[in-house]
């Protein structure tokens, strides 16, 4: 089938950088204005274009057809199948996935800051429009640390718990409750969705309350927040339901699909099973990967798509079951680790690639580098975060010894001491790959800094020599490094015996910051890749303008905001705030 033959809603598309959305209306694409961006109606369906740069100038897409669960299974249908064409229009390179509403991609929702929020109603369903509307209260459970996940609840009591963070937005005060068993990130990434709404939905004028699971002040916020739910009253636990179960990762199977029929395939999984005239099933349980052909028919692929969909639905998988497709020579590192046997030059680099990422990530503002390979390709264009679902360890060095950071500290840091961080994460393989770094403060003494270098060098001895190493300094961290830590807080003074005996010789005051004490730190990030405080000297001249400060006076914190600082200054001071106070 020719590109003539396909929509003209998409001719042109993918020639620039950015974001492209069309809404299903009368099972036809229509373009989406960039005001409505992040706007989704849970009665309709969408598909969106997301261009990126590749090597050479060329451009990378990913497709993701997104479905509201109101919509119509006619409409659902008819977004899978122009995903199928707009593949074709370029020239079928594309990733495609499948965004069922609530169950999105980390992927997805990071194409829109802070969230997406599905609204009521939908165009091609006939409902009203949630803003024709008079103004109503929702009640909204916020869950995600580095995207968010947005869902209208019912605005009762039996909603909420103890475990989640959840924002009530009425007309004229938006309030966030926090549950006592919440996520510090989830608090953060609340603030973030409180001041969205707050601009977009009530001009920038309503206010805003935080309200605190098991503190209850009938004269304050918290009591007006009990009053909109009939008076304070104890809350249930957490209660499980079909939107949290987790798909289990399985073996994968290989299914061939021909004339829109699935039939299993036999043998050991290699490349060579996979034929350039067929489509293909590959299930792995929590992700089905739809591998097509490079000479299949568009026709062919768009019956490959709806045997999928149909394969998903007859094996009763959860909704959170991912569904992505991939055309012959475009296919990912996660697809083709399935496979035992795939020609060198395809999957061989894989592993090492991953490894090239990371090193290309510390390879910034000079981190000093050791344990990768020569001949590993160093792709300068990586993506600006690490996989942030991986496990952070921390040490502190002390004397002879490394001393473990409690979970609640990972992310405080003290100019005095020497730290090593292992992050362990998953680069779209099965196996696991390890980032060691030590981290120098400025004022730490020489001796730690020997021994958490040759610390370091032993746990990556023991881990077979298979992290990526990195050394480095006190205010030239790089921003991947940064973000891993949401947020890095770095104080003055430090915990370690050498750097206290250091003092004492020398006959310094110790300095070192502490629960009681007073200290002044600076925000002038502006992102995660940034969102560093530094503690400054506590006097009216560290104050500056354009950036944000916190006061931290015994168990009391003040946040300052300079009058030219940004909104996401303002924002990421809210957060160090949250994660002080946890601390005190």
């Amino acid at each position: 089938m020719s590109t003539k033959a396909l929509d003209p809603a998409f001719q042109g598309v993918g020639q620039r950088l950015g974001t492209e959305i069309w809404r299903i209306e009368n099972f036809q694409p229509v373009p989406l204005p960039k005001s409505d961006h992040g706007k989704f109606y849970m009665g309709d369906s969408y598909i969106v274009l997301q261009t990126t740069p590749g090597k050479g100038g060329a451009y990378l897409y990913d497709i993701h057809f997104w479905i509201g669960k109101d919509t119509s299974q006619d409409e659902a249908g008819t977004a899978a199948i122009k995903t199928v064409e707009l593949d074709a229009v370029l020239g079928g390179r594309a990733v495609q996935h499948r965004e069922l509403q609530g169950h999105e991609s980390d992927k997805f929702l990071a194409y829109f800051r802070p969230c997406i929020i599905p609204l009521e109603g939908g165009v091609a369903t006939g409902f009203k429009k949630a803003e024709e509307e008079a103004f109503e209260t929702r009640l909204y459970v916020c869950r995600g640390k580095r995207v968010v996940r947005m869902k209208q609840v019912p605005f009762a009591r039996s909603s909420l718990n103890h475990d989640d963070v959840f924002i009530l937005d009425t007309e004229n005060k938006i309030y966030q409750f926090n549950g006592a068993n919440s996520n510090i990130q989830e608090r953060a990434k609340a603030l973030e969705v409180i001041q969205f709404l707050k601009e977009k939905y009530h001009d920038g004028t309503c206010n805003v309350a935080i309200v605190d699971d098991g503190k209850l002040d009938t004269e304050s916020d918290s009591g007006e927040f009990w009053v909109l739910f009939g008076g304070f009253a104890p809350i249930g636990k957490k209660v499980a339901s079909e939107d949290d179960i987790i798909p289990e990762t399985t073996p994968a199977k290989l299914y061939s699909i021909t004339d829109g029929e699935v039939k299993m395939v036999d043998g050991e999984l290699s490349k060579g099973l996979l034929e350039n005239n067929k489509c293909y099933l590959l299930d792995c349980g929590s992700e089905v990967f739809l591998w097509v052909g490079r000479v299949t028919q568009v026709e062919e692929r768009k019956a490959a798509s709806q045997a999928a969909e149909e394969f998903v639905v007859s094996q009763n998988r959860p909704k959170a079951t991912r569904i992505t497709r991939l055309i012959q020579g475009y296919e990912t590192h996660s697809f083709k680790s399935n496979f035992d046997s795939w020609p060198a030059g395809s999957a061989a680099p894989g592993a090492e690639e991953g490894r090239g990422k990371v090193a290309a990530l510390l390879k910034q503002q000079g981190v000093g580098l050791k344990g990768v390979a020569k001949s590993a390709p160093v792709n300068e264009e990586v993506p600006p975060l690490l996989e942030g679902d991986g496990k952070m360890e921390v040490w502190c060095i002390n004397g002879s010894a490394k001393t473990p950071l409690p979970k609640e500290d990972i992310g405080k840091f003290y100019s005095g001491d020497c730290y090593i961080i292992l992050y362990t994460y998953h680069s779209g393989d099965r196996k696991e790959d390890y980032l060691l770094c030590f981290w120098f403060g400025n004022d730490s003494i020489e001796e730690d800094q020997k021994m958490a270098a040759r610390l370091a060098n032993t746990m990556s001895n023991s881990l077979k020599g298979r992290p990526v190493q990195g050394r480095i300094f006190q205010g030239k961290e790089p921003p991947q490094f940064i973000a891993l830590f949401q947020p890095m807080v770095i104080l003055k003074g430090g915990l370690s015996s050498g750097y206290k005996n250091s003092l004492a010789e020398k006959g310094l005051p110790d300095v070192t910051c502490t629960a009681d004490s007073i200290a002044l730190l600076s925000i002038s990030g502006t992102s995660v890749h940034n969102n560093k405080a530094v503690q400054v000297e506590a006097v009216a001249t560290s104050l500056n303008p354009a950036e944000c400060f916190l006061l931290q006076s015994g168990s009391s914190i003040f946040t300052w905001h300079g009058n030219q600082s940004t909104f996401e200054q303002q924002q990421l001071a809210a957060r160090i705030a949250e994660f002080l106070k946890e601390l005190l």
